[in-house]
């Protein structure tokens, strides 16, 4: 899910868990797992399979490790029909986003399972996503979702209203955004190609 700050993703996945009443409609039935924006740590003990944190008391972890473990706990439950990730990246360091975009891609694929991820994050946004629903309209105002999209037209249509463009770098095929009103820019913009897969 892709969206400016305030335009609805994470009531929208709150209104999935159950967690955010919704007036119009009958309550949700969906059995999913949800890993929160923020999280605390509110129980003592130990997390679950991060051994080089296992001795330690969650009250006492980073950010990074409180993440880890939250990932962790979320893909951890049994016998639900959706995981939705808040967020995922925050608080990891850079090497931590890659091994925690292999495990959640690995683990939904593996499960055959719908996972719905907010994420802010451009490597860990693309590498994870297959389809994309774009949050737009005015933050905290007014805004709509679009129905799910190839990764390549969602991101297009994200990166238009942000008015800014990518490329896949050739050496290590990471996004790169293009500087403003640059050859590259330009070209993009006039073709309606915001974001390449593949240059």
């Amino acid at each position: 899910m892709l969206g400016e700050n305030g335009t609805g993703k994470t009531t929208f996945v709150r209104l999935l868990a159950g967690e955010t009443p919704d007036n119009e409609t009958d309550k949700q039935t969906l059995s999913v797992s949800l890993k929160p924006q923020t999280i605390s740590p509110k129980f003592p003990g130990t997390p679950m399979n991060l051994e080089n944190i296992m001795d330690q008391d969650v009250k006492t972890l980073s950010g990074g490790e409180l993440q880890r473990v939250a990932i962790v706990l979320a893909l951890g439950m049994t016998n639900v029909n959706v995981y939705l990730l808040d967020e995922p990246s925050s608080f990891l360091d850079s090497e931590q986003r890659i091994i925690a975009s292999k495990v959640i891609k690995r683990f939904v694929l593996h499960a055959k399972k719908t996972a719905f991820v907010i994420e802010h994050d451009f490597i860990m946004a693309t590498y994870l996503a297959d389809r994309v629903i774009v949050f737009e309209g005015e933050p905290a105002i007014a805004a709509t979702a679009t129905p799910p999209q190839s990764l390549l037209t969602g991101m297009n249509r994200f990166l238009a209203s942000l008015e800014i463009t990518f490329r896949r770098d050739p050496t290590n095929f990471r996004p790169r955004v293009n500087k403003l009103n640059s050859i590259k820019d330009r070209e993009q913009k006039t073709a309606g190609n915001y974001f390449f897969l593949e240059d």
